[in-house]
């Protein structure tokens, strides 16, 4: 496992999307995963750097975790900010188009949509939002 412990501002993204990108590339993952990975990396992450520590800032800790059989990556982001489930709101409507959709969780409905796994938890005070992407093993869904 491997982690980064960073400010968590807006302005470091770019760190953490090298951080993640380059140890899911390291395991193997191609430019379609990767690109889900970016995407789901960025919504969490500019979430906490936007509302975890408000108006203030604090630390975030990015773990990755995975392996190559199947393969698989596990990224954590753990923060000490203000204790926010963002798994708790509902998806929305599926009868409506996304672009009626109330303003705020879209990002953490695509999350879901993208990754296989999505949990949340709050421990000794630190919000842990931890996503996991497996690729599928000649097509089949993992």
């Amino acid at each position: 496992m491997k982690s980064l412990e960073i400010p968590a501002e807006k302005a470091r993204l770019t760190e953490v999307l090298d951080f993640v990108l380059g140890f899911a590339e390291e395991l193997g993952f191609e430019e379609k995963e990767l690109f889900q990975i970016k995407i789901c990396t960025e919504e969490i992450f500019v979430n906490v750097a936007s509302y975890a520590y408000a108006p203030d800032t604090g630390l975030i800790t990015v773990t990755a975790d995975g392996g190559v059989d199947p393969l698989t990556v596990t990224l954590s982001f753990i923060d000490s900010g203000t204790p926010f489930d963002p798994l708790a709101k509902p998806d929305p409507a599926k009868d409506r188009p996304l672009s009626q959709a109330k303003k705020g969780g879209l990002g953490i409905f695509i999350t879901k949509r993208l990754m296989d796994e999505v949990s949340y938890s709050y421990q000794d005070g630190r919000n842990v939002m931890t996503i996991r992407k497996t690729c599928p093993v000649n097509g089949e869904k993992p």
